[in-house]
């Protein structure tokens, strides 16, 4: 007679009520009527597969995608990789003037602040330069031309998250939106005034026009800001009540490449720094000689912004990086490549997914459930994990860098703390991927892809639901 131990009757006695309230939940929330859910659980420690609902079903994974992005950089650039940023010379230094033209060349790095573009030019200043006779020049060529990725929704066109993509980019605050301007908009002082309207970084880059209006406290705010295709000429209707906090809407800008040399032009200029020839784009000629570099954070530390605030931008940078550094060429085409030669490494199959951008934006990506919990199975044992695991927002804390796009879900004191993953959302989907501790003190990997959802936001209440379920079992 074979004697089972009481602790395995009761695992398994957990395991069978886990999966019939997960099928329960899934054959009878209203919300997923006429939906698509994959659903993939495993274990941390053995990658086993202890709950699938139409886990090798492709579907739309949102930023769910950036798991994939994310794993092959650390593991094609490396966690210390960092991105450089050039100001070089083709002239000659004659006491303070110098005799040609300033280039600016950008190498990808999407964290450029306007105070960075001021410590290049007092770099410069402290070698003594004070007139440039020839053209400031921005050269982008690091990348492609290409600056939408291929299913972008031309409504994404003016936001920071739909931004355009540079090798030579610039970004308002410590978010890094790359190619973006914050513009902060707070009410006047008394009814029927303009809102008082400000830009991050301070520039003439963009036009504000502002229809605005100041309304009573009573009143309801409405406010809307638009950007003009092609043009950086910002508008702005609407109402803001009297009392109301400070509005702050990201707008991408067009031609990022420019805002950046704009924004080093201005820097040059507050430095004494003169230029008497044009503010152009251009090719940087091979003799030209570095007089300024720049580098960027580590990718150890670029991480957070990108994964906690799920950044699209630096997703799609961080695309064309693999493909500029491993197949010279720094397109999503090539990028994509190389992505899907390194998630074969961890078990994945790119035959059976369909990938066209770097951040989940596009509705044409496609990936199974099982393959993203495989992906998130085969990394933990990367020396690189550490900080991969990082980078996922950590449910219901506060801190906006480690709570990120879950500071404000799953507070519950079961979960809270306890779920480090990362959200996706796109019109009509919803996505969670990453790691739980179970109350029984277990690690278990998930993978919840919800597609053609009628409302993508109740997803994230199914998406909780099915979470606390895990918690407790």
């Amino acid at each position: 007679m074979v004697i089972i131990p009481c602790s395995q009757v009761t695992a398994k006695n957990d395991h069978e009520k886990m999966v019939q309230q997960l099928n329960q939940l899934i054959k009878n929330d209203p919300d997923l009527q006429g939906a698509i859910t994959g659903v993939s659980i495993r274990s941390a420690e053995s990658g086993e597969i202890i709950y699938d609902h139409q886990g090798d079903v492709r579907l739309r994974p949102a930023s769910n995608l950036k798991l994939l992005t994310a794993a092959a950089a650390l593991h094609v650039l490396g966690e210390d990789y960092s991105f450089p940023t050039e100001i070089l010379t083709d002239g000659a230094m004659k006491k303070n003037i110098l005799q040609g033209n300033l280039f600016i060349k950008g190498k990808g790095d999407p964290t450029l602040l306007k105070s960075d573009f001021d410590k290049m030019a007092v770099e410069l200043q402290k070698l003594g330069i004070k007139k440039i006779t020839g053209n400031l020049v921005g050269d982008d060529s690091w990348y492609d031309d290409v600056r939408y990725s291929l299913d972008l929704p031309w409504s994404d066109e003016t936001t920071h998250y739909g931004a355009q993509i540079s090798a030579l980019t610039a970004s308002p605050t410590t978010d890094y939106d790359a190619g973006s301007v914050m513009v902060s908009i707070k009410p006047g002082k008394k009814s029927g005034d303009k809102p008082v309207v400000e830009i991050t970084p301070k520039t003439n880059y963009v036009k504000i026009i502002n229809h605005a209006e100041t309304v009573p406290a009573d009143s309801s705010k409405e406010i809307k800001i638009e950007r003009e295709h092609a043009k950086n000429i910002i508008t702005i209707k609407g109402n803001l009540p009297i009392n109301a906090k400070v509005e702050k809407n990201w707008i991408g800008v067009w031609d990022p490449t420019r805002f950046a040399l704009s924004l080093m032009e201005q820097s040059l200029s507050e430095q004494g720094i003169t230029i008497t020839g044009k503010i152009k784009t251009g090719l940087v000629p091979d003799t030209a000689e570095t007089l300024v570099t720049h580098r960027s954070m580590p990718l150890s530390e670029l991480l957070v912004p990108f994964m906690k605030l799920s950044n699209n931008g630096h997703a799609e940078m961080l695309m064309k990086e693999m493909g500029k550094v491993v197949k010279g060429e720094g397109s999503w085409e090539k990028g994509i490549e190389v992505l899907k030669t390194e998630i074969a490494k961890w078990g994945l199959n790119p035959k059976t997914m369909v990938i066209r951008d770097g951040s989940g934006v596009s509705h044409v990506d496609l990936i199974p459930a099982n393959q993203v919990s495989q992906l998130l199975f085969a990394v933990k044992k990367e020396k690189w994990f550490p900080h991969y695991l990082y980078s996922l927002p950590v449910a219901g804390a506060r801190e906006k860098m480690v709570g990120g796009t879950l500071r404000n879900r799953l507070k519950d004191q079961e979960v809270q703390g306890k779920v480090q993953a990362k959200t996706g959302t796109i019109s009509t989907v919803s996505s969670l991927s990453g790691y739980l501790e179970t109350k029984s003190g277990q690690t278990i990997i998930f993978s919840i892809l919800l597609n053609n959802l009628l409302d993508e936001e109740k997803g994230k209440k199914i998406e909780d639901r099915i979470v606390q379920l895990l918690a407790n079992s």
